[in-house]
Formats: C-alpha cells, structure tokens, sequence
C-alpha cells in the first residue's frame, strides 16, 4: 500500500515538467512552422492571405493601381486577367475553381468593374481585384447586347495594352468558361497573339494555325473571350487596332466588341505573328454544348470550355449544370474565394 502512495507522489510531482515539456515542444513546432512554410508554396496554406508580402498592398482599394495590382500576382511574368460585374460573382468562382485545379489560381487578376466587386473580391482574396475608373453600372453591364454591356467588354483591350505595355504575358478570359485542362500547354511557339474560332463548323484535328480566310463577306469570327498576348510590337499594334476600331465604329458594334476585335485581326494580319489554337482544345460553346457527336470523337481533348451560343444569365447557369460543370455548389472550398455570402 505504502508502496503505491510513493509511485502515486512521484507521478504528481513530474507532471509540470511534463507539462513544460509539452508547452516547449508546441512553441519550437510553430516557430519552425513560421520559418520553414512559407505562406504563398505551403501546403498547408493552398490560397495566400494578407502576410508580410501584403506590406505593399493600400489600405484603400480604391488607390490600388493596375501596375501595383499586376506587380501581386504575376508569376514568370504572366496575368490571367478577366473583368467581372458584382452579378456575375457566382461565375467568377465557378470559373476560379477550375484554373485552381490547374494550379494556376495565384496568376489571376479580377478586373471589378463596380466598387462592389472590388471590395468583396479583395476582402475574400486581398490584392487579386483591382478597378479601373471609371466604375460602371453593375447591374446593366452584365446583360449581353446591351449598352451596358458594351461599355463593359469594349474596354478590355484598353485594359489587355496597359498590361503589355507594363511588360507582361496576359491571358484574358471570360468568366463563363471553365478550365479542364492547363492552356499554357497548348500556347505553342513564341506568337505575338493566340485565339479561338468561334465557328461550329468542324475543323480537321491538324487544321492550319494560320487566321482563318473571311467569308465571302470579308468577316471571320474570331472569339473575343479567349485570348493569349505576349508583350511584344506585335501584340500591342494588335491592341491598338482594336481599340482604334471600337472608337471609330461604336454604332456598328453597339453591343458587342467581338466584330471590332475580328476588323483589327485583318487588318494587322501582315504585322502580327497570330495564332488560331486547337477547335478541339478550345471549342466555342455552339460545338460542345450542341454536337454530342463531336464531343465523343474528341473526349479528352477538351480543355477550356466556353459557355456561350446561349443568352441569359439563368440559362448559362443551367447549362453548365446539365452538363456538370457548374462547380460551386459542392466545391466552393476550391476557390480562393469560398463559398460566396
């Protein structure tokens, strides 16, 4: 009896030095956590929050500058940029949550097109938005063929030509697409600009690289949702044009910047090295969306996948998810931004 009370004592007088123990142990564990993980590559941490890097960010969004912004998120030199109104946020995640399966989430750079994107983006994701004034009405930009929507899409490659200028590779996208599979495989070679066609007509798996011949009536329909710059003359005389187009023919345009963007493809031709990507690893949405044929020949080629050839914001969200590509419903922990209040 004697004997246990003895071991009993021992036992109580070793438990705060094991308790210390413990407590040494648990400081040294974070301490080598804070060193050796790093917030931007751990594991631990897959979508960077504010840290010491964020001493550069403003404490006003709204002085937050497109060469600050660009400076943030860049990688190798590359930005994947989109633009985005406050109604197509749900977009912008479902979008988000396939380029972060493609691990290239931390390039993207969101251009908020009203302050309330601009602030809800950054304060889920700090220093990926940035707005470019002036701010539009959100709640027209997002309604195709409208003049809203044209103020919207027309200032993309005014936005597209500051990041060239500033010396980047710029990807832009719309946001209702979705990645299944990386791009950046398919930018092949070292052209000034990569794009897509947005005909449904069937192109051979080997067809030319080269812009498409216009019609019979001097048009092609080169998508303007999808596009790959590199920082060169080329590029930038590319940019230029466009922008030169969309001033000049607004009326014409009215509602859509894509004719423009086709007008400044022709005639700069001769100037810039282009580039039409693979109809297979790019199909425009009047193909994958309606030619299941087409779809079963050349599974496993896809890689992004654009939801247009259908108007209304309801019936995009429908299709994708007829289709199981709308993601964020079950899947929203997979975006830099979260699930969406």
């Amino acid at each position: 009896m004697a004997q246990h009370k003895s071991f009993s004592s021992s036992s109580v007088s070793n438990r705060p030095i094991s308790l210390l123990n413990g407590l040494l142990l648990l400081v040294s564990l974070l301490l080598l956590l804070g060193v050796f993980l790093p917030w931007a590559g751990s594991p631990l941490f897959p979508f960077p929050n504010v840290s010491s890097s964020s001493s550069s960010l403003p404490s006003n969004w709204r002085d937050y500058s497109l060469s600050q912004a660009a400076e943030f998120v860049a990688k190798d030199g590359t930005v994947i940029i989109c633009a985005v109104s406050y109604p197509f946020l749900p977009f912008l995640n479902n979008w988000l949550i396939s380029v972060s399966r493609q691990k290239h989430q931390h390039k993207v750079l969101v251009i908020a097109e009203d302050y309330a994107t601009l602030y809800k983006v950054n304060k889920k994701w700090p220093g990926h938005a940035v707005l470019i004034p002036p701010a539009l009405d959100s709640q027209t930009a997002h309604k195709f063929g409208s003049p809203g929507f044209f103020n919207f899409t027309s200032r993309r490659p005014q936005h597209l030509l500051q990041l060239l200028e500033l010396g980047y590779n710029v990807m832009y996208n719309d946001v209702d697409m979705v990645w299944l599979q990386d791009p950046f495989q398919y930018l092949e070679g070292s052209h000034d600009a990569y794009f897509t066609d947005d005909r449904t007509t069937i192109k051979p798996l080997n067809h030319s690289h080269a812009l498409p011949t216009p019609d019979r009536n001097g048009v092609t329909y080169i998508c303007s949702c999808m596009i790959f710059l590199r920082p060169t003359n080329g590029a930038k005389l590319l940019m230029k044009q466009w922008i030169k187009e969309l001033q000049s023919g607004s009326k014409a345009y009215e509602g859509n910047d894509q004719p423009a963007f086709n007008w400044a493809l022709n005639k700069t031709a001769h100037q810039v090295d282009l580039y039409l990507l693979s109809q297979a690893a790019f199909p425009t949405g009047g193909l994958y969306f309606k030619n299941e044929t087409w779809v079963e020949e050349t599974k496993g080629k896809h890689v992004i996948v654009h939801n247009n050839y259908i108007i209304g914001y309801d019936n995009k969200m429908k299709r994708f998810q007829d289709f199981g590509l709308w993601l964020v419903d079950d899947h929203a922990f997979e975006s830099p931004l979260g699930k969406l209040d």
